[in-house]
């Protein structure tokens, strides 16, 4: 058995079907057999015919060695597809061109198999030598590496006419026909039919060698609706060989754990930047409802997303859910989830659902936003709030959660939490009295700072304050929230990218 292996360098193969004008959007596939035995004389011709060894002959007789049986082909998964572009036209009016072609994998060969078939041993030297310099099958864009192998894989496209399973009455494939070469014979008999028309004579050669090496051009100038070295046939092809499939991934190591999602707030007019800590706590009782409750009514929110039954050692892995404004317009239109120990799977569900079932954060006063949700992943997610950078600024007020003593003043506050938490070390804070936000200067006692579920809760700071912090190396673990009800959108810091 002869076999042969194609390889797509570009992954694209490139095929205008014989009499379909390149803007129909057609390609042959399977690449038609009339097709490769020309780009075999080609082939010979541009690079092998000079230093070769083989008379040319060897290579006539390796044509019609081919064309005497028809190939079946091992078809790899494919998907149709084409580019548009604008040619110069005439008057300088640029016309649409479709250039259709087939997106392959550049390591999922083609193969093409002729069953039974034994080259004899010139030929076969032969034809690796073709293979071995062929640049492209198709048009010039369908780069290809060729070479004879031992085995064709279990063909998947073969001639036929009836698609039909007859004992299950299952439709296994589709029809679609081909060019394949006629056998030297039959291009003898049909050589003297026509040869008594002098126009066609001029493209009726003696030989099938030299009938497939005749050029398209002159072929359709003298009326041929098909080449006369060849003839149409049909092959039964899978339903799915040119509709697009997804790959399966495939991964070494489990993909890590998403810890940050990103939604949008929708609704009018969207809540100012001082009602942060307001946001910041609304969001946290619509993530608990979705959790739902056991039919005992107690909450089924795990303690990484209520905060509540955590360890002594938690560190604050446990949910940050942080409102933001990421145009600078003053109003908040983002809420960032944030849990450093990621989410699980259920976490994943409940939280994906919270736009889908249309979750609004409510106000009893009547403010009312809905939930979209942008997007769920990595630090990336979010870089308003996780961009990697020294400098810091705060968005919200930072709220010292100690009492102040001496020694003990808030900026030694701030710097003892960055040392507990693991973050690098703070070498300039500065203390700032306003921050920008909708264009307007905002002082920290604008902001709210009391909440709403904790009235009567002890709170050492109840005024808060603005800083600047510049670490010794580039902080790359946000978003960064300090102090008092940081899970809640307050000491919220922003990277400064000046």
């Amino acid at each position: 058995m002869l076999a042969l292996e194609f390889r797509f360098l570009a992954g694209r193969y490139h095929g205008n079907p014989w009499g379909r004008h390149v803007n129909e959007g057609d390609v042959d596939w399977p690449p038609e057999p009339w097709r490769l035995l020309r780009t075999l004389i080609a082939t010979w011709h541009h690079k092998v015919k000079i230093t070769s060894k083989h008379d040319e002959a060897i290579l006539g007789a390796l044509i019609e060695t081919l064309a005497e049986t028809t190939p079946e082909f091992h078809l790899p998964i494919a998907s149709h597809s084409h580019t548009r572009h604008y040619m110069p036209g005439k008057a300088g009016k640029p016309s649409l061109v479709h250039d259709a072609f087939v997106a392959v994998g550049r390591d999922t060969p083609l193969y093409i198999g002729w069953p039974g078939l034994e080259l004899p041993e010139e030929q076969a030297q032969l034809l690796d030598d073709l293979l071995g310099v062929m640049g492209f099958f198709g048009r010039a864009e369908s780069w290809v590496e060729a070479c004879r192998v031992a085995d064709l894989p279990k063909p998947n496209c073969r001639p036929g006419d009836d698609p039909i399973d007859r004992v299950t009455g299952e439709l296994h494939g589709e029809v679609v026909s081909v060019h394949s070469p006629v056998a030297a014979n039959k291009y003898a008999q049909r050589r003297e039919e026509f040869c008594a028309d002098k126009m066609l004579a001029k493209t009726l050669p003696d030989g099938l060698l030299a009938a497939l090496s005749l050029d398209t051009a002159d072929l359709q100038k003298q009326g041929w609706s098909a080449p006369p070295a060849a003839q149409q046939i049909n092959y039964i092809r899978p339903l799915d060989a040119l509709r697009p499939q997804r790959k399966a991934q495939s991964h070494s190591h489990p993909l890590p754990e998403p810890t940050t999602a990103r939604f949008m707030l929708l609704g009018k007019p969207l809540p100012r930047v001082e009602d942060s800590l307001r946001i910041g706590e609304l969001m946290r009782l619509a993530v608990m409802s979705a959790f739902g409750k056991d039919d005992a009514g107690k909450r089924l929110a795990p303690p990484l997303f209520s905060g509540h039954g955590l360890p002594e050692d938690n560190r604050h892995k446990h949910a940050f859910y942080l409102p933001f404004d990421s145009n600078g317009d003053g109003r908040l239109d983002r809420v960032v989830l944030h849990v450093a120990a990621g989410f699980d799977r259920k976490a994943r569900r409940v939280v994906g659902e919270l736009s889908r079932r249309k979750k609004k954060l409510w106000e009893p006063n009547g403010g009312e936003w809905r939930l979209l949700l942008e997007g769920m992943g990595g630090h990336e997610i979010c870089s308003e709030l996780t961009a990697t950078s020294r400098y810091w600024v705060s968005a919200t007020p930072y709220l010292h959660p100690w009492h102040v003593k001496k020694n003990f003043s808030a900026a030694d506050q701030i710097r003892r939490e960055c040392e507990i938490r693991g973050f690098p070390e703070i070498i300039d804070l500065k203390r700032v009295q306003t921050i920008k936000a909708g264009g307007r200067d905002r002082r920290p006692i604008d902001f709210r700072r009391f909440r709403s579920s904790k009235r009567n809760q002890s709170q050492p700071d109840r005024h808060g304050s603005f800083w600047e912090i510049t670490f010794a190396d580039p902080f790359d673990d946000g978003p960064l929230a300090l102090g008092f009800a940081c899970h809640f959108g307050l000491g919220l810091f922003q990277p400064d990218q000046r």
